[in-house]
């Protein structure tokens, strides 16, 4: 499949220099993918999807812009791509947009990412719906449930690009997921609601569909009786799953964007001190049957493992090739892959048992974060922590405060990073942190 897209993305990039583009990158894509949703006992969705165009970088007289189609025939790609590189004459000249170095290209990795599993095209309709009927049983376990809704769904997607200055490369990926969340009434108008999914490359490996929506259930069920509790500063335990969404301002902030248009508390700290030394964070885009690794990024950049933070300094930025001709920079890559914790040497429970008390947050309700001066505020869902164990449920909480100062108070990371993400946090752990409540 992919020497086909190789094939159309090739014929792409000749029409577009005959049209008189200077330089061009083509880009084909494939995907297909079938999702099923079922509800209260009855299959609510069903929806297959196939998917294949043609996008195109054009470098035009010192002009650039950014086209696709899906009408891949020769005649009407030939007569699209000529209309685009007419267009493209018209716009104002970007002496920074220019076509990588093929410097950036070479030493690419050959290794195999494992990132396609042959049996999940071999996944029935039947099989899916069995799925989703064990999983419908298993969130209707409790008389309390009032509405309860499971997924699940699979596919695979493959993709060729080429450029007018000799990179070419493919790549092949497959998916598979399920969950389901769950609503209970509580009585008094209050109905807690709760979610679980999860998702990899390979089906093997996944938890069992009925184990997935039966840990939805017990986390809606451990929401009964939330409270609100007093404001305070206070010892964070941030689960796995929802680490990250504390490390993405910290990204957004090393975007070479964020930087070069001044909107980044991160822009003027390379090689500096910026948490606590347990911070070690690694972007890994080589890592086997990781959920975003690739041999190339989205520019043809050579992939590698790069250090982010280590021991608490920064390294490095994710600098594309147009943000790194803005600021004088060499370019890394233009995007995040798998990012990896150096993990330490305790669990959640343990280390609930090492806080003694504080606030346990499982998830995030609403909030915002500053790109430009690292302050943050986010609603939270959690629980107390009670004699070092997770205690009441907690609702209507802020937590607030920035985000230099939150990492430069972590106190532990877990060993066991959440696997089911291409952010693989583990358990945090940060003290003196600010809590609003009552």
């Amino acid at each position: 499949m992919v020497e086909d897209l190789l094939h159309e993305a090739r014929s792409g990039l000749q029409f577009a220099l005959q049209a008189g583009a200077n330089d061009a990158v083509v880009s084909v894509s494939e995907g297909a993918s079938t999702n099923f949703a079922y509800r209260d006992g009855k299959l609510e969705k069903v929806q297959q999807s196939q998917s294949r165009g043609l996008n195109v970088r054009l470098y035009v007289d010192g002009r650039f812009s950014t086209h696709g189609t899906t009408d891949l025939r020769p005649a009407q790609l030939k007569r699209f791509l000529e209309d685009a590189v007419a267009l493209t004459r018209h716009l104002e000249p970007d002496p920074y947009r220019v076509i990588p170095d093929p410097k950036l290209y070479a030493g690419r990795a050959n290794a195999d990412l494992d990132l396609v599993d042959a049996n999940i095209e071999k996944v029935t309709r039947e099989e899916y719906l069995e799925w989703l009927q064990a999983m419908d049983r298993a969130t209707h376990a409790d008389k309390r449930v009032i509405s309860a809704t499971t997924f699940a769904g699979g596919g695979g997607t493959a993709g060729a690009m080429v450029s007018s200055n000799g990179f070419e490369g493919v790549r092949e990926a497959t998916g598979i997921g399920y969950g389901g969340s769950v609503t209970l009434d509580e009585g008094n108008g209050k109905r807690p609601e709760a979610s679980r999914g999860v998702h990899g490359c390979y089906l093997k490996g996944l938890p069992a569909p009925e184990l997935t929506a039966s840990e939805a259930l017990s986390r809606a069920i451990e929401r009964l009786g939330a409270s609100k509790a007093a404001s305070a500063r206070l010892t964070l335990v941030v689960d796995p799953e929802a680490g990250g969404r504390l490390i993405g301002p910290m990204l957004g902030a090393l975007a070479g964007g964020s930087i070069q248009q001044k909107r980044s508390f991160l822009a003027n700290k390379k090689d500096q001190q910026i948490a606590n030394e347990l911070l070690t964070l690694t972007d890994d885009p080589l890592a086997p049957r990781g959920m975003a690794s690739r041999h190339f990024d989205g520019e043809g950049i050579a992939a590698k493992r790069m250090p982010v933070f280590e021991r608490g300094i920064l390294k490095n930025f994710y600098i594309d090739t147009y943000y790194g001709k803005k600021l004088g920079w060499e370019p890394t890559t233009g995007g995040a892959s798998n990012l990896f914790f150096q993990l330490g040497t305790k669990n959640l429970e343990e280390l609930l048992a090492e806080a003694g008390e504080g606030i346990y947050v499982t998830g995030w309700l609403g909030g915002n974060s500053d790109g430009t001066t690292g302050d943050f505020s986010f609603g939270i869902r959690g629980h107390k922590i009670e004699g070092g164990k997770k205690g009441a449920p907690l609702m209507e909480m802020n937590v607030t405060g920035n985000m230099l100062e939150l990492w430069k108070n972590l106190t532990a990371v877990g060993n066991d990073p959440y696997p089911y993400s291409s952010v693989r946090t583990p358990t945090l752990v940060f003290k003196e942190v600010n809590f609003s409540g009552k």
